[in-house]
């Protein structure tokens, strides 16, 4: 260089990518249950250009009572691991999880499960997902009749 930087032309190219996850399916929808019994789903999160190995963790809403005490009705169970995993040929392995949705109590709920990977980088299911009066059950004796209600809708 020789105190003549003019000479010399450095070009840099590349392309910038950043780690994307995928839900099979695109949005979280529990089937209605009695009130204390769970209710669960299987989701499928298909890891795209991860340039290393990372683990996956779930960051799950907790939700206020009426009375104030929090709690998290839901869980998530990852079946074959959490660890993205790299192939020699850079395709990522898919993760396959249950989440699972009990309460004692009917709820109300508008926000988002989030999936974070070792960088912090987040993933929400689905965007928000809704769930109003997730399990409304009303018997009729006379009639034998149960009656369920759940409403769950994508914003």
């Amino acid at each position: 260089l020789n105190d003549n930087p003019s000479q010399y032309v450095l070009k840099l190219s590349g392309t910038l990518r950043s780690p994307k996850m995928d839900f099979h399916p695109p949005f979280l929808m529990l089937m209605p249950v009695p009130l204390g019994v769970q209710s669960e789903a299987v989701i499928t999160i298909i890891p795209q250009d991860f340039i290393r190995q990372s683990r996956i963790t779930a960051k799950l809403p907790e939700l206020e009572l009426a009375d104030g005490t929090r709690t998290c009705p839901f869980s998530v169970q990852f079946l074959e691991g959490q660890d993205i995993v790299l192939s020699s040929d850079g395709t990522t392995n898919e993760l396959t999880c249950r989440v699972s949705f009990r309460s004692s109590k009917p709820m109300s709920f508008l926000g988002e499960m989030l999936f974070i990977d070792q960088e912090e980088n987040r993933w929400p299911i689905g965007s928000h997902f809704e769930l109003l009066e997730q399990q409304t059950i009303v018997f009729l004796p006379y009639t034998r009749t149960w009656h369920c209600t759940a409403l769950i809708k994508k914003l």
